[in-house]
């Protein structure tokens, strides 16, 4: 594959998408190949199903080494938030004496937080703030004079589980594996720099789970992961209208909470089966499910709670009320809270359902280019 391309694997909570795109002009994309295939999903343990997720990557790999006419030598794996787990700590080092903050330093403080953590390894960290020893409060301290260097730092481990099977299914691939934290792509790549610098909520709902974070600088405060979203709604409608699941699905994009009248009925056509509910019934059943979304974010920001989140807005993406008319506007009235929805700023990728995919590109390519600029290093200096 070339230099220039990464390739990632994208793991939701009902689909599987392995893409391989290289950086444009203008920060653009330009995406060789993406395949998407469905598979059943998890829970807040395990995969319902490794042999239908295994067959799922394989069908999508293969759909897109055809395409690009190249064999995928490394893949970037994206850690879904149900199977990451984030330790904020902090940490600092002194110095004998002041001097220039260097790269080392930064290692070596980064290194002296990090911990063995039962079940899981870790696979990235990142800062929220440096301060230096005259308390200045800085996003980069390279090069500044100081005697010491503290940091408020965000370690993101994933689960043994999910890493032992994402190796396990390719095992006979020859194909390398590096795991980036998938919500971190995405809030890091969706909200602004400078808006993350004053604290910043970020919301993901997909199908069937849905995670929260508190973002500071470049690091997570607090990340949880709750085991609600767009599925579950769906599966409301099936109990309360007797409905085959698909048919609940395609009712959910019909439902139009605030609608001026909600009078009669709404009829869905599904594999030549009409079904029709009436509409009244269909707004209250999707409200319902929704309500289950909003007691889970409410409980986080209890247990966030601090006058640095007061009136902070929610940066809400993913599949998961995109295509539910007026479900934005319903979490905001329940959570007491505007709700902004997030999407790529690209033309034909400028949909929620496509800030995971897009993200881990991203974050993929800068991986990448770090570690391609850093193996130059070593070769020009003989390591």
């Amino acid at each position: 594959m070339s230099r220039k391309s990464v390739a990632v694997l994208d793991v939701r909570s009902s689909e599987v998408t392995v893409v391989v795109g290289e950086r444009g002009v203008n920060n653009t994309f330009v995406f060789k190949a993406s395949k998407t295939e469905p598979y059943d999903g998890y829970d807040e343990s395990a995969f319902f199903d490794t042999d239908k997720l295994s067959d799922a990557i394989f069908r999508a790999v293969s759909a897109v080494e055809r395409i690009c006419a190249e064999r995928i030598r490394t893949l970037y794996v994206g850690v879904p938030g149900a199977f990451t787990r984030v330790i904020p700590r902090e940490q600092d080092i002194g110095f004998p004496k002041r001097r220039a903050v260097g790269h080392r330093d930064l290692a070596a403080l980064f290194e002296g937080g990090k911990e063995q953590l039962e079940g899981y390894r870790c696979i990235r960290a990142t800062s929220m703030i440096y301060v230096t020893s005259d308390n200045r409060r800085v996003i980069d301290p390279i090069g500044l004079s100081s005697a010491s260097l503290s940091g408020v730092l965000s370690y993101f481990y994933c689960s043994n589980y999910f890493a032992e099977t994402m190796e396990h299914i390719f095992s006979g691939m020859k194909i390398a594996l590096r795991f980036i934290p998938a919500e971190y792509a995405m809030a890091t790549y969706l909200i602004p720099s400078e808006t993350r610098d004053e604290y910043a909520l970020f919301l993901d709902v997909g199908f069937m789970s849905t995670t929260l974070c508190v973002l500071l600088g470049n690091g997570v405060l607090a990340q949880r992961t709750y085991f609600v979203g767009k599925g579950q709604i769906a599966a409301v409608l099936m109990q309360k209208f007797s409905l085959p699941y698909d048919a609940a699905c395609a009712l959910l994009a019909k439902a139009k909470l605030y609608a001026r009248s909600n009078s009669g009925k709404t009829e869905v056509n599904v594999q030549g089966v009409a079904y029709d509910v009436d509409t009244d019934e269909l707004v209250d059943a999707v409200k319902e499910g929704l309500d289950v979304i909003c007691e889970a974010i409410g409980g986080f920001l209890e247990e966030c709670s601090g006058r640095e989140l007061d009136f902070k807005p929610l940066y809400v993406t993913g599949e998961g009320l995109s295509d539910i008319r007026g479900a934005l506007e319903h979490v905001s009235k329940r959570v007491s809270r505007v709700c902004e929805q997030l999407a790529p700023d690209l033309p034909y990728y400028n949909k929620p359902a496509m800030s995971s995919r897009i993200a881990l590109v991203d974050l993929a390519y800068e991986d990448h280019r770090r570690s391609g600029f850093f193996n130059k290093l070593l070769n020009v200096f003989g390591g």
